[in-house]
């Protein structure tokens, strides 16, 4: 692989000199399973993957195509360079050369896949009007049965063959062939598949190439997101088919194979709203991630997060805060943030005092908000506009209370358990100097530029565009000056950093797709309703638990997703605006990346860490308790989500910080000193009072709150009283 996609270093947490040292979080690293080309099998790669960033941005901003036909290719040439980026498994052999039963299997792949990919040609060759020809019959019952043999040969060899990680193993580029395949088939019978997929008209070969469609997706996303989210979608898949014989709400009529997976390969399913977003909004936001990247603004973002808390106690953590918030608005994934800051971060918070679990929780936490940081807010705000209607710009509007509260609950609680453990900064030795910083801030232009043209009325496309060009010439007032190849590296960047939200974004369509086919969403909206008649805060209580479970284990595009589809519409239903609905789920989704048993963000700190996964998630889980109260407020109090006038809004917003400072003291034991457990119990009540919104259960949590810091206060003088004589 050129070194243009494949840059991979070692995160320092400081220079010989002791200075802190960023570079490293603008660094991509490989995944476990990514191979490491070189030679022109990575050239090749190299310009395959700018070819399909490149087009992208030109149908989006120069010749729209059509539109199942752009998704289309986007899911399959997305397929293609994962297989081809990414190993079955982790297990390479770099040393001893292939056996020769791997070498037949490997051929014996590529020619079937290579024959399947020909008779696909084949079939765009024949006359398309109406007219048949001798070779037509033979092909359409080849092509089924060569397709769906070369894809288990394929699959046996590459899950049993170990390959040279330097190298392309065949039997990845036979995946990649026969992606290709279901694509040229798909595209050619459009008019056709259209009005027939999902109805008992779909012949043989449309099912098997919808199924082998579906199983490739399953296989990549396996790859690039592990197992949770393949078992998930294996259980919806399996629903379809047994909801005949499940009892009350479960219960469906039964699909025929033929009907239900030449449906999922319809805009009801993979090819509707996840990957409307995915070749769309997502694309070209990681596009001006991977440029901001290459120009080293990351680098910025967290050396001026240094030099703003670094020296405050305990300030590495409130580093991470900071920083991860800042990286949030450039890096759509919980676990990539941990990755990129956690990597200079979490060491240092072990130099100043803080244990190796405790500091990879914080990132974690830290991180997992970087998702609902304006503007760009990872994939699932995206999701959100397109699934409800309501304008971007609304949403990012809407998100920038409950960001700001998450990360000063996360403050609040760092700041704490700094006091109560006597942690210092760093000192100002190992820190950036904040003027020379303050001298580089046209670096933020890019984002704000963002924002700006989407404030004044431009398409999310065109200011994105607007926002990747400037992140290119900003670079040139800096030493990271991005010239043609710097940009083209910036491309190829771009999609390897895309191909695993193509995955999950394409996975979770199946699982709408079943849930859209099976009805089921709108039997759960009705159980929703009859909870509601008894209390609506067990149905939001009901609403909270389905969109944690149904997250875990998952990104955050796939969670929101399926929980939009399955919980918000009942939420609706039950007379919950959908902005308040969806942000509702959608915030959920983007914390079960902390929530135990299986939180992704927190298994990747605790990896850094080298700290036990499980005891991660749960001290993450910590650190986020405050956050996990906000989402009703968005019910209780909407003016948290700019809902209402601007006294209101203030009075909440300032309740509301006060409230999760209280929360915060409840969960670390200490406010001016430690909190005995009558008074966390006090405090605990406080906080969840003024979070609450209303204005006499406001009056009620400040008095609390009030008798609680006084009652320390007088504690505090008392011990420093006679210290003093």
């Amino acid at each position: 692989m050129s070194k243009d996609i494949n840059t991979a270093s070692t995160a320092q947490g400081s220079t010989a000199s002791g200075a802190i040292n960023a570079a490293s979080v603008d660094d991509i690293q490989p995944a476990n399973n990514e191979r490491l080309l070189s030679g022109a099998s990575a050239s090749i790669i190299f310009f395959v993957c700018v070819g399909y960033i490149g087009f992208h941005l030109y149908a989006l901003n120069i010749q729209p195509v059509e539109t199942w036909t752009y998704r289309i290719i986007h899911v399959s040439f997305g397929l293609m360079i994962g297989f081809l980026l990414l190993g079955a498994t982790s297990r390479f052999n770099d040393d001893k050369p292939q056996s020769i039963v791997a070498k037949v299997f490997s051929i014996a792949s590529i020619i079937l896949s290579g024959y399947a990919l020909a008779l696909v040609l084949l079939l765009w060759l024949q006359p398309q009007d109406g007219g048949t020809t001798g070779h037509l019959d033979f092909i359409q019952s080849h092509l089924g049965l060569v397709s769906f043999i070369a894809l288990v040969i394929s699959l046996f060899t590459s899950y049993s063959i170990k390959s040279n990680r330097k190298r392309l193993n065949m039997s990845d580029l036979s995946l990649g062939f026969i992606a290709l395949a279901v694509a040229g088939y798909l595209i050619l019978s459009l008019s056709r598949w259209r009005l027939m997929a999902g109805t008992s008209m779909v012949g043989d070969l449309d099912f098997y190439m919808a199924t082998i469609g579906v199983l490739l997706i399953l296989e990549l996303t396996r790859r690039v997101a592990g197992m949770a989210l393949v078992v998930i979608t294996g259980v919806f898949i399996l629903y379809a088919f047994i909801g005949p014989w499940l009892p009350g709400i479960f219960e469906h009529r039964g699909y025929s194979p033929a009907r239900f997976f030449t449906y999922l390969y319809t805009d009801n399913g993979i090819l509707g709203p996840t990957i409307a977003v995915s070749s769309t909004y997502i694309v070209l936001f990681i596009t001006f991630a991977a440029f901001l990247q290459k120009s080293r603004v990351g680098e910025y973002f967290v050396n001026f997060a240094f030099s703003i808390a670094g020296r405050s106690r305990g300030g590495p953590a409130k580093v991470a805060v900071f920083a991860s918030g800042l990286m949030g608005m450039i890096n759509g994934t919980s676990a990539g943030n941990v990755v990129s800051t956690g990597s200079l971060t979490i060491p240092l918070m072990r130099r100043v005092g803080y244990p190796a679990r405790s500091a990879g929780s914080i990132e974690a936490a830290a991180s997992t908000g970087g998702q609902i940081a304006p503007p760009i807010m990872g994939a699932g705000a995206f999701i959100m506009a397109e699934v409800t209607g309501i304008p971007y710009t609304e949403i990012a509007i809407a998100a920038i209370i409950p960001a700001a509260l998450y990360f000063l609950s996360i403050y609040f609680m760092v700041d704490l358990e700094a006091q109560r453990k006597g942690m210092r900064g760093l000192r100002s030795a190992e820190l950036p100097k904040l003027r020379p910083l303050l001298k580089q801030a046209y670096l933020f232009i890019p984002v704000v530029i963002l924002v700006s043209t989407l404030f004044m009325g431009y398409s999310v496309i065109r200011a994105g565009t607007l926002a990747l060009v400037s992140a290119a010439m900003v670079s040139w007032l800096t030493p990271h000056w991005m010239g043609p190849k710097a940009i083209l590296g910036a491309l190829a960047l771009s999609a390897r950093m895309v191909v695993p939200l193509v995955a999950v974004c394409a996975c979770a369509g199946v699982v709408v797709g079943v849930i859209a086919l099976t009805g089921v969403g709108a039997r759960f909206a009705s159980l929703m309703l009859d909870i509601a008649d008894s209390s609506q805060f067990l149905a939001l209580l009901f609403a909270m638990m389905i969109s944690i479970l149904l997250g875990m284990g998952m990104p955050t595009t796939a969670a929101y997703a399926v929980a939009a589809s399955v919980i918000a519409p009942g939420l609706q239903q039950i007379g919950i605006d959908p902005l308040i609905a969806h942000f509702f789920v959608f915030y959920y989704a983007v914390i079960s990346a902390i929530t135990p048993p299986v939180a992704l963000a927190s298994y990747a700190a605790a990896a850094i860490a080298n700290t036990d996964p499980l005891k991660t998630s749960l001290t993450s889980f910590k650190f986020g308790l405050a956050a996990f109260v906000v989402p009703f407020m968005f019910f209780y109090s909407p003016a948290i989500l700019m809902q209402g006038d601007w006294l209101e809004i203030t009075r909440v917003v300032i309740t509301a910080s006060i409230g999760i400072y209280l929360l915060s003291a409840a969960v670390q034991a200490w406010m001016f000193g430690a909190l005995s457990k009558p008074l966390r119990l006090v405090s605990l009540i406080a906080g969840l009072t003024m979070l609450a919104g209303g204005i006499t259960t406001d009056l009620i949590g400040i008095l609390l709150g009030a008798l609680v810091m006084g009652y320390q206060l007088k504690m505090k003088r008392g011990h420093s009283q006679p210290q003093a004589s």
